[in-house]
């Protein structure tokens, strides 16, 4: 489809700047993906996670740029670097929405969506000193680099930190359900501009600001607005993922309208052998990568977990490009310092489009076959499952104890009330225990103590469920699920019972 489209809009004459990416299209995509990540699970993996997301993407831009000073004349170190830069990063939200999808296990989900949260930044660093090296002709020594590393680093975490903990206080003052979705939808941008102007990570400024207001928001968000927050932006997501693929499209007519020297068919081999370079390099990266990081856990941290090697080959075949690679590819300026035009561009340009297009097609498509051939299952499912009972139960419990020291202290008037209510609380707590029990029917009288009562209930089960996640007990994903749940029994109390 967004081939078909950039065909079309030859006659259109769609002009795209890399700013539409980087500004607009970036920015909220970042900041679902990080939303939605389980801090402990990010924070458990997270020798995984630096292992690809800084030493596969150095591994990747050293292979590409041999093969590309290899394979084209007049096609030097510096731009493969830059090639090899904008290729590197994988996509945050194709592979791990294909793993959910197809039932990988949950470990290898969260190194996936880890390594595309962090490998954006360690991608776009090698960008910056690959088009600093062709632009102006010079290439930074390794003190300016690493010193340009750690500022780009820190400053981009502090200024996420920093953002978080405004919005954090700002949330807390309005009570105003669209202006607190819309502060919501403005937040990924403030942080990635705030970043920017400094110069700094916009990408971990947006990641780190998704992950601590994550953490935070059922701390500040009311039911309602949660409720309507989650709609507004499954559609937002949903409408900047299918632009991205039609924004690929637009482009190709006038990126092949400046590729001199090479024919259609040879252009087509060449990006069908970088998109297998990719694939390889990343495969070849696994298991020294994988060896090193578990040497790392166990004699380090002293974490007595190894990915199986299936897990590990897995891995390795997820390495889907996406949004990143297309921003950074189109963020190449047109022009060096002395404005002659920027060598190769085109060229770099359709190779990066190319490893996008075969990436998400070929690995997309036949992940699931692999999975099964290899035969990885989800075999944390029934950890899972029990993680989410023992949090219901714990919840339960807290019910049922609010309602027995509430039941001593309240007046005879309503015990009917509290009778009817111990007895829905053990009907669901003996549900979640698979065993069966009599529902009672609530009475109808006292309607409106009744609903009082229920929210308090509510309000207990809330704050037990957040309890548990802040000891660590249970994951994000946990309490997104049951903070659901509870956020549509107290929109509707009276269908809650």
């Amino acid at each position: 489809g967004g081939a078909l489209l950039g065909f079309v809009s030859a006659i259109l004459n769609v002009r795209l700047n890399s700013d539409v990416v980087f500004f607009v299209i970036l920015p909220p995509l970042l900041y679902s993906a990080a939303w939605l990540t389980s801090w402990r699970e990010f924070s458990y993996n997270l020798v995984s996670i630096l292992m690809l997301a800084f030493g596969l993407v150095g591994f990747t831009v050293l292979g590409v740029s041999v093969a590309a000073h290899w394979f084209f004349p007049g096609f030097d170190w510096r731009l493969g670097v830059v090639l090899g830069a904008i290729i590197a990063p994988t996509d945050a939200l194709a592979a791990t929405s294909i793993a959910k999808r197809i039932g990988l296990p949950k470990r290898i989900v969260d190194i996936l969506e880890g390594e595309s949260l962090v490998n954006d930044a360690s991608g776009l660093l090698a960008l910056e000193f690959g088009i600093a090296m062709v632009v102006r002709g010079q290439a930074p020594t390794l003190t300016e680099g690493l010193g340009r590393l750690a500022f780009l680093v820190f400053a981009g975490l502090a200024v996420g930190l920093l953002t978080g903990w405004i919005v954090d206080r700002l949330e807390r003052l309005i009570d105003d359900g669209p202006i607190e979705i819309a502060i919501s939808i403005l937040v990924p941008y403030a942080a990635y501009f705030a970043a920017d102007r400094i110069r700094a990570s916009g990408v971990l400024a947006v990641v780190v600001c998704g992950l601590y207001l994550s953490r935070r928001s059922s701390e500040f968000f009311s039911p309602e607005v949660r409720l309507q927050t989650w709609g507004a932006w499954d559609a937002l997501t949903f409408i900047l993922n299918g632009l991205v693929f039609v924004l690929i499209g637009l482009q190709l007519p006038d990126v092949l309208a400046g590729i001199h020297g090479y024919s259609l068919k040879l252009l087509l081999l060449y990006g069908a052998l970088f998109s297998g370079l990719v694939i390889v390099l990343r495969l070849l990266w696994m298991f020294p990568g994988a060896f090193l990081a578990n040497r790392i856990r166990t004699r380090i941290l002293h974490q007595d977990v190894k990915l199986p090697w299936r897990s590990i080959i897995v891995v390795g075949w997820t390495g889907m490009r996406g949004v990143i690679a297309l921003a950074a590819a189109i963020a190449l300026p047109a022009t060096l310092a002395n404005g002659a035009p920027f060598p190769q561009r085109d060229l770099i340009v359709f190779l990066s489009f190319s490893v996008i297009f075969v990436t998400l097609v070929l690995q997309g498509l036949t992940l699931p076959f692999v999975v099964r051939a290899l035969g990885v299952a989800d075999g944390d499912t029934d950890e899972s499952d029990n993680e989410e009972k023992s949090a219901r139960r714990a919840i339960l419990d807290a019910a049922l104890d609010y309602l027995v020291q509430f039941r001593k202290e309240d007046d005879s008037e309503f015990q009917e009330i509290y009778d009817d209510l111990t007895g829905h609380y053990r009907h669901r707590l003996a549900a979640v225990n698979g065993e069966e029990a009599d529902e009672n029917a609530l009475s109808p009288e006292h309607r409106e103590r009744h609903v009082r009562l229920l929210r308090d209930l509510i309000r207990v089960e809330r704050q037990t469920v957040v309890r548990l996640r802040n000891q660590g007990r249970i994951n994000d994903e946990t309490l997104r699920q049951i903070e659901y749940e509870l956020d549509l029994r107290e929109a509707n109390p009276s269908a809650g019972t």
